[in-house]
């Protein structure tokens, strides 16, 4: 597992959602879809004002081809 904080382009090691009962049943629905199609790879999810967003990314340790030069040195050094 891997979070970045986009805005700031650190890493973190713990963070809190807050969803409201519907965002919750969309982020299901968006993970179902991830883990049964994974080639999609990534999924976001907005809030309706669209000023916050939750991007959740599936990957391959052993294969990061098409994810973004950010991602892979998130995922390969933690850092």
């Amino acid at each position: 597992m891997r979070i970045l904080d986009n805005d700031n382009d650190k890493k973190l090691d713990t963070v809190g959602l807050f969803l409201t009962k519907e965002e919750l049943i969309q982020l299901k629905a968006d993970i179902d879809s991830l883990i049964q199609n994974p080639k999609n790879q990534h999924t976001h999810l907005s809030s309706e004002d669209y000023q916050k967003e939750i991007t959740v990314c599936i990957y391959d340790p052993k294969n990061l081809e098409g994810l973004h030069d950010r991602c892979k040195f998130l995922i390969e050094k933690d850092e």
